[in-house]
């Protein structure tokens, strides 16, 4: 670390751009970078850098518009084209997913969004996720950026899944290095009383994969404690109970403070994260403030994950590698 805090890297120090940690274990702050340009190689190649060292990497009073935002991401891989997408997203840029599409799902099957959210997200440890993590090919990285915040509320946090794993005890780490589970969409929904469009929609379809619970990193090699709340349902090899008490210390282990950081979103702010070494948390404090959220996605497409062992995931329905 250098006398003004800024961390040094593998890549190469570019001359007025600054690479700065915001918590101990994720997260940097980068300045001196205009997004728009797009980045030269250079600049490139610290970016990405910094998004393997800090696992997200946050970037303010950005002016990218949706052509600009979807060059920024083709300088790290391929975006991703969403089959389906809901009606704030933009016609003419399908990499582009607008978030406030979320708010159409449960008016699509009776529901108010803040009911949707409930029955999603009923205990603390339900709503950490990493994007798509059912798929057999999951994202590798998300690039979200802001347009329009609240005045206060609407943070998102992240935790650092390598940062998880390291930190389980010596045994433990050998025990799970060797486990896999199902993630499998719509796990935990609480389905209303009576009809329920939405569990109906679910059950049509299906999303599934068998995934380590451990995986390898595919370009820092590190093991990242692939768990989160939002898909995954069951470790195989192991009964029901033994199974929901393993998942809760493994998700209590992966959220802890120490391993997470918190953003506080300001119009022009992106955030560029490790999809495949992260779980992050959507706000849940923004929807009682009057005001709009309005945030765009684009995210990267990924690998399938293998475990200790080299083992690939496996997929169980409703994916194939690259089809979206």
């Amino acid at each position: 670390m250098t006398a003004d805090g800024t961390v040094s890297s593998g890549a190469e120090p570019v001359a007025g751009v600054r690479v700065r940690p915001v918590a101990g274990y994720i997260g940097a702050e980068i300045t001196g970078v205009d997004l728009a340009g797009p980045p030269d190689d250079a600049v490139t190649a610290l970016i990405r850098d910094a998004v393997l060292r800090w696992k997200v990497v946050f970037f303010r009073g950005q002016r990218l518009d949706h052509a600009a935002h979807v060059a920024f991401a083709r300088r790290f891989g391929v975006p991703v084209v969403l089959g389906r997408r809901g009606g704030a997203s933009p016609a003419d840029f399908p990499e582009v997913e607008t978030t406030a599409d979320r708010l159409e799902l449960g008016g699509r099957f009776g529901m108010e969004h803040e009911e949707w959210l409930r029955r999603r997200r009923h205990t603390l440890l339900r709503g950490w996720h990493c994007d798509h993590g059912a798929r057999i090919d999951p994202p590798a990285a998300t690039i979200l950026r802001a347009e329009t915040v609240p005045p206060y509320g609407g943070d998102t946090t992240w935790a650092n899944l390598a940062a998880a794993y390291a930190g389980l005890s010596a045994p433990v780490r050998a025990f799970v290095d060797g486990l896999r589970a199902e993630h499998r969409l719509g796990v935990g929904y609480q389905p209303r009383p009576g009809d329920d469009g939405y569990l109906r929609h679910l059950l049509d379809h299906q999303v599934a994969s068998v995934h380590p619970l451990v995986r390898v990193h595919p370009e820092t090699g590190e093991r990242v404690l692939f768990v989160n709340g939002y898909y995954l349902e069951q470790i195989q090899d192991v009964s029901r109970p033994e199974s929901a008490a393993l998942l809760e210390m493994l998700l209590e282990q992966a959220v802890r403070p120490e391993y997470t950081v918190r953003f506080r979103w300001e119009p022009g702010s992106v955030a560029f994260w490790d999809n495949r070494a992260t779980v992050h948390l959507a706000p849940g404090d923004h929807t009682q403030v009057d005001a709009p959220r309005i945030m765009h996605r684009v995210m990267l497409q990924g690998d399938v994950p293998a475990g200790v062992d080299g083992r690939p995931s496996e997929p169980l329905t409703g994916t194939a590698v690259g089809k979206w």
